[in-house]
C-alpha cells in the first residue's frame, strides 16, 4: 500500500521553494504551478525563492552561495521542509539536506507524495507503490553508520558476507518484481475489458487534459457518475470506465489522469494502464481550462505527453470548460493557437451544465450520423448476434418466427454494424449493409 515517502511528512509542514532557472529566463507560471503541487501535498508555503543556475553542480545542483542563502531563508521562515521545481539527483538531494539541515524533496518525490495520497483503487495503489521503489531505490541510504558492515559473524547470521545496504536494495528489488507481476495480471484484466468493449461495438471515448481542467466533474456531469473532482492537481489517477448513452447509442466514456509539464517518466511508465484508455480509445475529449490564461500552452503539453505515449494521431475534440469563470464570454476563441485551431472544438460549463447538450450532439454527430434501419431474420442458432444487438440498443422491435427464430427491426449507427458484420457470426448484417443506410436520424 503506497505511504508517504520515507522522511516525508503526512502534510501541514512549513515548506520552501526553489525555483531554478536559466539566467534571465524565470517564469512566474512555473512558481505558481509548483506552489500549487506543493498545496495539494498539504505543505503550507513560506516562501519562494528563484535560483539562476548556469551550470548545474554535480554536488549540490545550485551553487555554494545559493546554498548559503537557501539555509538563512530557511531559518528566517522556520521551514521544515525545501521543495525544489527540479529533478535532483540522489548526491543531489543528500548534500542539500545535509547543509540545509532540514528535509530537501524535489519535483519527482513531491508529485509521488500527491498521487500516494490520492490513489484509491487497488491498481492505483500498486501503480504508485511500484513508482515510489524505483525512486527510492537510487535514494536508499541509512542515517547511521556502518553502511558498508557485514551481516556475518553471529550464530545463524553467518553468509556471504552482503551488506546492510545490498540487502535492503535487494529486498527493495523482489518488492518490485512481485508489484510488476501483479500489475501484470492486472492489466490482462483491464485488456480483457477493454477487448470485450470492442467486441460489443461500442465506441471509446477518453478524456484528456491538463490537471485540474474539469475532466473528473464533466466526466461526472456526462454520465451521472460520483467519480472524485476537486479543485486542486490530481485529485483522481484511478481510471474510470461509464457507459454514455447517446443518440448515436451507447459509448464507453472513461476518465483518466490529468497532466502536468515535466510529469516524471516512472510515472508515465507506472500508470501505462491509466494512459492505455487514452492510447485505444476512438476519440479523446481534450478537456481545457477556458479561464486559464496560459491554455495555449496546456493544449501543447498535453499533445506532447499524448504523443510520448502513443496517442498522438487519435482524433480529438477540444473541449474548452469553466467558461462561467471567463470575464469575457464573448472573446472566447481569440487566443486558440494555430496548432488547436485544426480541431473541433466547443465550449462549456461542466459545474453549470451550459454547452453539455451541444456536447452531446457533437458526440452523436461523430458516431451516429450514418444510420443503419431495417428488419433482420435470425436463425435460432445466431442468438449470440441478437444479445450483442440488445446489448447495443439496436432492437427497436423483435417478434419470434416459427421455427424458433427472431425478426428483429433494427436501428443502429452504420459504423458500428460494420464492426459487427467483420466479427465472426456477423455476416447476418450484410443484407441490411447492401441496402445502404438510411437517412441521417441526426443532423447538427
Amino acid at each position: 500500500m503506497p505511504t508517504a515517502l520515507p522522511g516525508r511528512g503526512a502534510g501541514g509542514e512549513r515548506a520552501l521553494l526553489v525555483q531554478p532557472h536559466s539566467p534571465g529566463r524565470l517564469d512566474e507560471t512555473l512558481v505558481q504551478e509548483f506552489a500549487e503541487l506543493a498545496r495539494s501535498a498539504g505543505a503550507i508555503v513560506v516562501g519562494e525563492v528563484a535560483a539562476r543556475v548556469e551550470r548545474p553542480s554535480a554536488s549540490h545542483y545550485i551553487g555554494s552561495g545559493k546554498v548559503e542563502e537557501l539555509k538563512a531563508a530557511c531559518d528566517a521562515t522556520d521551514a521544515e521542509l525545501v521543495l525544489f521545481n527540479h529533478t535532483l539527483s540522489p548526491v543531489q538531494e543528500r548534500n542539500l539536506a545535509k547543509d540545509l539541515g532540514r528535509r530537501v524533496v524535489d519535483r519527482t518525490g513531491l508529485i509521488l507524495d500527491i498521487f500516494a495520497q490520492r490513489a484509491v483503487s487497488h491498481e492505483g495503489k500498486l501503480q504508485v507503490e511500484l513508482a515510489q521503489l524505483r525512486h527510492m531505490s537510487a535514494r536508499l541510504v541509512r542515517a547511521h553508520a556502518g553502511l558498508d558492515s557485514q551481516r556475518g559473524g553471529a550464530i545463524g547470521l553467518r553468509g556471504p558476507g552482503e551488506t546492510r545496504l545490498e540487502t535492503d536494495r535487494r529486498l527493495l528489488q523482489k518488492r518490485r518484481e512481485a508489484l510488476e507481476a501483479r500489475l501484470e495480471k492486472v492489466e490482462v484484466q483491464r485488456t480483457q475489458m477493454r477487448r470485450a468493449r470492442v467486441r460489443n461495438a461500442i465506441p471509446r471515448i477518453a478524456t484528456v487534459g491538463y490537471t485540474n481542467a474539469g475532466k473528473s466533474t464533466l466526466f461526472n456531469a456526462l454520465t451521472g457518475s460520483g467519480v472524485y473532482a476537486a479543485d486542486k492537481l490530481f485529485a483522481t489517477l484511478d481510471p474510470t470506465v461509464r457507459r454514455l448513452e447517446s443518440a448515436a447509442g451507447p459509448l464507453a466514456l472513461s476518465d483518466t489522469v490529468g497532466f502536468v509539464r515535466d510529469l516524471p517518466h516512472d510515472l508515465v511508465a507506472a500508470f501505462r494502464s491509466t494512459l492505455s484508455e487514452a492510447r485505444e480509445a476512438d476519440l479523446l475529449l481534450h478537456v481545457v481550462d477556458a479561464a486559464d490564461p496560459r491554455r495555449d500552452e496546456r493544449i501543447a503539453q498535453v499533445d506532447e505527453v499524448l504523443a510520448e505515449i502513443g496517442a498522438g494521431e487519435i482524433p480529438q475534440l477540444l473541449v474548452f470548460n469553466k467558461i462561467d469563470q471567463l470575464d469575457n464570454p464573448q472573446a472566447r476563441a481569440d487566443s486558440i493557437g494555430a496548432g488547436s485551431a485544426l480541431r473541433e472544438r466547443l465550449w462549456l460549463s461542466a459545474r453549470t451544465g451550459e454547452g453539455l447538450e451541444m456536447l452531446r450532439e457533437a458526440l452523436a454527430a461523430r458516431f451516429g450520423d450514418r444510420m443503419l434501419a431495417g428488419e433482420l431474420a435470425l436463425a435460432p442458432a445466431q442468438g449470440r448476434l441478437r444479445s450483442r444487438l440488445h446489448a447495443l440498443g439496436a432492437i427497436r422491435a423483435e417478434d419470434v418466427d416459427e421455427q424458433g427464430g427472431w425478426r428483429l427491426r433494427l436501428e443502429l449507427p452504420l459504423a458500428v454494424a460494420e464492426r459487427l458484420a467483420a466479427e465472426p457470426g456477423g455476416d447476418a448484417l450484410e443484407p441490411l449493409l447492401f441496402a445502404g443506410p438510411s437517412a441521417p436520424t441526426y443532423n447538427p
